[in-house]
This record gives C-alpha cells, structure tokens and sequence, in this order.
C-alpha cells in the first residue's frame, strides 16, 4: 500500500484508530446494530434508542433504585394498575424476523402476588403476537401450579393441538400438577383394591416415573412448591363425588409430606380433623392449606409436623381452592357459590355468583381474577377488583374446573364432558377439545392444569391421563425466579426462543410443531408491565427491544453490565 493511498484512507475516514486493519488488510468490524427501542426507566419512560418510541407511563413510580442502588433508575409498578405503553410504530412490526428482548426485573422476597408481565405485543383477538411474564399459578382446583416460572411465547393464530402424554400409574384420577425444580409432577388418585396415591414426575413423551406413595390413602390430592421444596397433600377422596365406585381403601388422609433430595418423603405432619387436603398455596412466605370435606378448616405451616389453625369466614363456609392475588388470599367453597378474601387477619366475603353451588378455581388474566363454578359451568371474573361479573358460559358444560393462562389466553377445563375452552373476550369461548372419551360413565374432569416445557397440561378423571396443549411456539423456565435483581432476556432466532436468566441460556422450545418463524406483525401496542397474565408487581430496569438475535456474549455482557 503506498503512502499516497494511507493519505487518502485518512482522509476519508478522519480516525486514526482505523490505520491498524487497513495496514494489515483485516476488514474493519461493523458496530453491532442497537436496540431499536430502549427504555432506561431513569425518571421518565423515554426511548433512548433515539427512534421516538416514547412510553406513556400509568401508575407507574419512575423514581426507584435500579439493579446498582441509585434512585431514579429503575421503574416500580404495582402488581394492580401499573404499565407502559409504547404506540404501535412499523419499525416496532416484528412480523417474522428475529429479535431480542432484555431486562434487569426485581421481585419480591415472600410475594402475595404474581409477579406478572414483563411485556407483552399481542392482539388477543387475533392470537397474534408476543407475551412475556413471570407465571405464577394458584388456586387451580387444589394446587399451586406454577410458581415465579418465565414463560416467552409468540403466536400468530395457530389452531391449538391437544396430545396424550400418558396415564401416571394406575391413576383413575390427576387430582394435581405442579412444576417444581425443572419437573412437572402429578398427584394421583388410584382406585383399585388397596392402591395408594402416587406422585410420579414427568419424563416426557408418555412416560411417568413414580416418586413413591407419601400417604396410605388413595389420594395425592394437592402440590405445592414452597421454600425450594415440592410439598404434596394427601386425602380419601370420595368417588362418589364423580359418580364412581367408591374406593375400598378406607385410609384418611390430610396430611402434608415434603419432598427431600434422597427421593425420601419427610412427614410435615396432619392437618387437625381434616381427612383430604382440599387446597394448598404459599402466601406471604408461608404455606397454607385447606380441608376439603366437612369441617371446614385452614392451616397455616408452622415448621415441622406443626400447623396453626387460621380464622374462617364467619360463615363457617369450607375454603377449598385457595388463590394468591393483589395482596389477598382468595378462596372459594363447595358450601357456596360466591368468593372470600383474607388479608391474613380478617376475612372478607363477596355477594353468591349463583343462588347455590360452588365455586372451584382461580386465574390471574388481562390483570383481573377469574373464578370458575358450578352448576351452570360459567367464569366470572372480579371486574376492576370491585365486582363479580359473568364472563360467559363454557358450551353446555356444567362446571368450570381448572383454569390457566398460556401464551395470552386463558383456559378452563370442564365437566362432565372433560372439555377445555378457550377464553375470547366478553362472554365468549371457544372449545379446544375433549380430553377424556371414556363411555358409560356421567362425569368426566379437566380437573387439573399446570404450563410446562412451552406447553399446557391438563390431568382428567376417570381415565386418569395427562394431555399438552400446544398453540404457537413457547419457551418456559421451569424452576422458581430467585427473588431480587435479576437480568433477563428473551430471543427468537430462526423459529427457536430461548431465555437468558443472569447471562445464561436457561431454557429453549422444544417445539417442532413450526419450522418456520410465525409472522408476529399486529396493530398492538407495545406494553410493559401487562399482558395475558397479569399486572407486574415490582421493578423494571433498562428494557431494550433489538430486531436480531444477540449473541450469548452480547446477553452475557448485558447482564454484567450493572450487576448488583
């Protein structure tokens, strides 16, 4: 190269720094692109990526301390109003391209909350779009399904497919499921001669491996994740309930066992005068159940075989399902169709949904509690926190049983057909399919339900298998979020997601239902701090949107950017 040429690269170019790979023939390396949309959160809820794509914050406090302790970089929002919406722009269209989301997000210690969404892209009345939260499942029938687990899914109004994924054991009846520690785990029912409930964790495809008997009764009637451990409640449950031949094993149950390393199950103890644990949920940073026959009762862990007894509704009314929502603890009862809330002291009750019946289930969705009931198979839901309003009717069904939010929809299982419907909006939904076919019997459950490995689960009665939901493409971290800052991402690359906890990739879709990426584009907004599932509660730090995939390194390098 003559010196005539370097004089003319200096010129052009005006930076010294460029001499070294123009001396040696390396081509210079471009700038990685930049976010195309980048929140700070530093006071205001301004785009810093310099596109314009500025938020309108509601509720929101934008003077909170960030992930390195200083005030005013960080977002607090409130679990019950709070959000930020950014206006719908082509550049924001994500249609079928790759694109990366990334955030520093702190929750709570001992939450009496979902922590919610992070954000969300999505047209619920198209199906079309993204959702990105932080699901935690309560109240679904008996069991605390979900806890702090992510969920990143897209959707562009895909037709939902159900597929069996086994019977655990000789089960007549997947009375719960929970995702603990990586895993789904089923409780069962088993009917026959002398048989026990189980618990058996999931090892894909139809395979169950069977983690033991904790009880001698013929029921693993509730799950739990709590304080790092899977807790299992068990009881007699009466078949007759479901116009089945009652068990011959006689055995009580109400007692709670812990899951420890060795496979072993520690004994929690019983819970005074109760025969079947109806419901079981952590609150406030600690572990309540429920009974689910007469006498009412609820109990609150002690620690050991220990457990206190709490105050009921002054109706004495039996709290079944037990539901974690914006500071209370939800319940419903198979004494009365209507709804109680406690704030851990006193209890509050709401007017009957119906004249008679009762009421089985809870779901955070769109930011409001929904409550599934029977007889007449309708949800209501807890319109702005101040009422009970009728969200419709599922088809013909009778009773609405468990209910769970998956990839922004809302869904509720059924009897006695043992459908599962689709949630629309208004007081509409649409059927996905009947999971259990068994002939000549008069009740057939959807009973239990649990979001797993990008997928909806559901467990029926009597034919006691489990069937996954599968619509759009969805990526699930299925182990409980430490509290605390931590930062997080999620990327699309190709028609593969993937999400980063701390800089490390934590879980991907296992998907091969689309080999190409779905078109994302909607006229939606772009919403921080709501979606499909719920408000967020607590704080949201230097959000960024990019139009490519990053780099394990680039995420990496994001999350030890600010680390507290």
């Amino acid at each position: 190269m003559t010196l005539a040429t370097i004089g003319r690269i200096i010129f052009l170019v005006g930076s010294p720094a460029l001499l070294a790979p123009a001396l040696s023939g390396a081509p210079a390396r471009a700038e990685a692109p930049g976010p195309i949309g980048h929140w700070k959160f530093a006071g205001d809820a301004n785009d810093a990526s310099g596109r314009g794509h500025h938020g309108r914050a509601v509720a929101v406090d934008l003077t909170a301390p960030g992930p390195d302790g200083g005030p005013g970089t960080a977002a607090r929002f409130d679990g019950t109003s709070s959000f930020v919406e950014i206006p719908p722009h082509p550049s924001l269209e994500l249609g079928r391209g790759d694109f990366s989301l990334a955030v520093w997000a702190w929750t709570e210690q001992d939450p009496d909350d979902s922590p919610g969404d992070l954000l969300s892209k999505f047209d619920p009345a198209t199906r079309r779009g993204l959702n990105w939260s932080i699901k935690s499942g309560t109240g679904v029938t008996s069991s605390q399904a979900n806890d702090r687990n992510i969920h990143f899914g897209v959707d562009s109004g895909t037709e939902p497919a159900w597929t069996d994924r086994g019977r655990p054991g000789d089960a007549t009846f997947v009375m719960a499921l929970a995702v603990h520690d990586g895993t789904l785990y089923a409780g069962t029912c088993e009917a026959g001669p002398g048989a026990a409930g189980h618990v058996y964790r999931y090892d894909g495809e139809r395979r169950w491996v069977d983690c033991g008997a904790p009880d001698r009764s013929n029921a693993v009637t509730s799950l739990a994740s709590f304080g790092g451990k899977l807790h299992a409640g068990t009881g007699r449950y009466r078949l007759a309930g479901s116009a089945l031949p009652e068990s011959t094993n006689a055995n009580p149950g109400g007692k709670v066992f812990r899951l420890e390393g060795d496979g072993r199950w520690a004994d929690c103890g019983q819970l005074p005068g109760v025969e079947a644990v109806g419901g079981m949920v952590a609150f406030r940073g600690g572990l309540y159940a429920s009974s689910l026959y007469k006498p009412a009762g609820l109990f609150r862990h002690r620690g050991g075989d220990a457990w206190d007894p709490c105050p009921l509704p002054d109706d004495g009314r039996r709290v079944v399902p037990l539901g974690v929502f914006n500071g209370h603890l939800y319940a419903g009862s198979y004494d009365t169709c209507s709804v109680a809330r406690f704030d851990g002291k006193v209890w509050e009750t709401f007017p009957p949904l119906e004249e008679s019946g009762q009421t089985y289930s809870f779901e955070a969705h769109g930011g409001e509690l929904f409550v599934g009931t029977w007889p007449n198979g309708r949800v209501f839901r807890f319109d702005r926190g101040e009422r009970w309003v009728s969200a419709g009717r599922l088809g013909e069904e009778t009773e609405a049983m468990g209910m769970a939010v998956h990839n922004g929809k809302l869904y509720a299982g059924t009897l006695p057909l043992a459908e599962v419907h689709r949630f629309d909006g208004g007081t509409s939904w649409t059927r996905t399919g009947r999971l259990d076919p068994t002939p000549d019997v008069r009740y057939r459950r959807a009973w239990s339900m649990a979001v797993f490995d990008g997928r909806l689960f559901c467990g029926t009665l009597p034919s006691g298998r489990v069937h996954a939901l599968e619509v759009g493409q969805s990526a699930t971290y299925d182990r409980t979020l430490e509290p605390g800052w931590r930062h997080l991402a999620a990327i699309r690359e190709g028609a593969r997601l993937s999400i980063f906890v701390d800089g490390r990739r934590v879980a991907s879709s296992s998907s091969t239902a689309n080999t190409a990426p779905l078109d994302l584009a909607n006229r939606a907004p772009l919403r921080v701090g709501i979606g499909g599932h719920d408000h967020f509660r607590g704080r949201l730090s230097d959000l960024r949107l990019y139009d490519r995939a990053l780099s394990a390194d680039e995420v990496a390098a994001l999350a030890n950017r600010a680390r507290p």
